[in-house]
């Protein structure tokens, strides 16, 4: 149970991560540097994600 806890709080992560990429992409002059820190973290939830999949 532990684990499809930390699963779905990993996603819920990722996608609040990717819906805040979005939102500032959308903006009229998007601060790269946000967004590169943002895509890394989304990166680091995701090999996180795969890494927990794999030790089930």
């Amino acid at each position: 149970m532990a684990v499809a806890s930390h699963q779905e709080s990993l996603r819920l992560k990722h996608a609040d991560l990717e819906a805040q990429i979005a939102e500032e992409e959308r903006r009229p002059h998007p601060d790269d540097v946000v967004i590169h820190h943002l895509k890394k973290l989304k990166l680091r939830i995701k090999d996180e994600l795969n890494h927990v999949a794999h030790a089930e």
